[in-house]
């Protein structure tokens, strides 16, 4: 009988099991949508149960459909939206709060509150001081349940990023680990020892009894009964879903870089072996621990990205589907209309807290696809603001980008993303790197790849879209982009 490995893609909007064959072809798909919720402005919140049933739902929905049996599972492999942070009781496994999503600004007085300690926590984690980070969030959780903190200390909470709550759950409680990509964008882990911190423990009162404990992004993480009560899978692999993307997309040379267009924009460039401290918003982060050894990235971060075409299907209603949006960009003149999509504040290499979204350039003739269109590019041009600072700060060219994520299916974006950075975009055959990553991962814990040269051997590439646009033109449209953005900025 075939056997398979699936990969678990736990998102920020949808959980997605993935089935892949051993050749590293996709067999089948399973989803669930997965709704967030906003009690207040600014504040972004999950259900940390409906995403617990969301991850047995696809991981049973895919052994139906496909008339699979539990022996035929090699191995489930997590990828997960990393700094979401989960408190939940040791004793029960029921959490004790929403899940506070990656997204969301409830910390953001705590951090204001430790701003003279921003330096001090940039140079052990490689981040910076903002409520993104899972630290701050843990800290607004104690503060604001009964006896939060005085339980937290008794033994009696546990804390985990996505990753670590469905190993809880799916090995019954037997599991209580993360791996080092995700441990590393909590605000509490030192990117050099590779340890959780002590002195930043105490900076934020957080018991080091609540941490999980960090192991090898390839591992045998446990074992899970879901599928049959005989059958135990190996849990064999986890990595965040950015660092997952970046080996999903083999990566493996220092230099080499990827974007992934999911809720936001994800840009990660691999640095080595050795933590490099960077400025203008670039963080630093651990990209995987192999064996014992240990991968860098840097990352910039896009904050809306496919959310932004979202907002047009949903609170807009001027879409009906995102695919349209890629025919409404073909047949559409933009007529300089630029939108700043910055609903949550803007990432690298603003870190602006403060700025809102604004639309730039409008007439009488400007038209609901005109916007649409508009949205589409904002996309590529804060890409291209990531891009321009990682160039400038670590003195690399570069001349090709690997891409993924779900609007890296919009063509028209690809096109405009290559020609407003002048670069090769290079496509991956499947848009799923995320959940390619980690199954590559759990077949280097297994042995089926022996090395990662392997893995690159096999990593198949469908598409590639190279620049054609006037340099005028280019810089013409990102100098107004630029404008467009200051100006949004200045209206707080």
């Amino acid at each position: 009988m075939e056997k398979y490995i699936i990969s678990l893609d736990q998102g920020t909007t949808s959980t997605r099991a993935i089935l892949f064959s051993l050749d590293g072809r996709i067999k089948a798909i399973s989803s669930r949508p997965l709704p967030c919720y906003y009690p207040y402005s600014g504040a972004v919140e999950q259900d940390p149960l409906e995403i617990i049933i969301s991850v047995n739902d696809t991981i049973r929905e895919l052994m139906i459909k496909e008339s699979l049996v539990p022996s035929q599972i090699l191995s489930i492999g997590i990828t997960n939206q990393r700094e979401t942070t989960i408190v939940w009781e040791k004793s029960t496994g029921k959490p004790v709060y929403n899940a506070l999503v990656w997204q969301s600004k409830q910390s953001q007085e705590i951090c204001e509150n430790l701003k003279d300690k921003e330096e001090f926590i940039r140079e052990k984690t490689g981040l910076i001081l903002n409520p993104y980070f899972s630290a701050s969030k843990i800290r607004y959780m104690l503060d604001h349940i009964e006896n939060g903190q005085e339980r937290a200390e008794n033994g009696e909470l546990l804390f985990g990023t996505v990753d670590t709550w469905v190993l809880y759950r799916l090995t019954e409680g037997k599991s209580f680990y993360t791996d080092y990509s995700n441990a590393s964008r909590t605000l509490l882990f030192n990117i050099y020892t590779r340890n959780w911190d002590e002195e930043l423990l105490s900076l934020f009162n957080i018991p080091a009894c609540m941490l999980p404990k960090v192991i090898d992004s390839s591992s045998i993480f446990g074992y899970s009964s879901i599928l049959s009560e005989t059958t135990l899978i190996p849990i064999a692999g986890i990595l965040g879903d950015q660092q997952s993307s970046l080996f999903g997309q083999t990566c493996f040379a220092e230099g080499d870089i990827k974007n992934t267009y999911g809720t936001g924009c994800f840009l990660l460039m691999n640095i080595g072996k050795e933590p490099i401290l960077y400025n203008k918003g670039l963080l630093t982060t651990l990209a995987w621990g192999i064996n014992g050894e240990f991968t860098y990235a840097i990352e910039g971060s896009v904050l809306i990205g496919g959310a932004s075409i979202q907002w047009l299907r949903d609170e807009l209603k001027i879409i009906e589907n995102s695919p349209e949006s890629e025919e409404i960009a073909y047949r559409t003149k933009n007529d300089d209309v630029y939108v700043v999509p910055a609903f949550v504040g803007l990432g690298t290499p603003y870190w602006d807290n403060n700025c809102r979204g604004a639309i730039f350039g409008l007439t009488r003739n400007s038209s609901r696809d005109v916007i649409t269109k508009a949205t589409l590019e904002s996309i590529a041009y804060q890409s291209k603001d990531v891009m321009e600072v990682m160039k400038k700060e670590t003195k690399k060219k570069f001349t090709t980008l690997s891409v993924d994520g779900g609007a890296s299916s919009n063509h028209y974006l690809l096109q405009f993303q290559s020609d407003i950075l002048n670069l090769k975009i290079r496509k991956s055959e499947t848009s799923e790197t995320t959940a390619l990553g980690v199954y590559y991962l759990c077949c280097l814990t297994l042995g089926l790849y022996k090395s990662l040269d392997e893995i690159k051997k096999a990593h198949r590439i469908s598409e590639v879209y190279k620049p054609n646009m006037d340099k005028t033109i280019r810089k013409e449209k990102y100098r107004k982009w630029k404008t467009a953005v200051s100006a949004a900025r200045k209206f707080i």
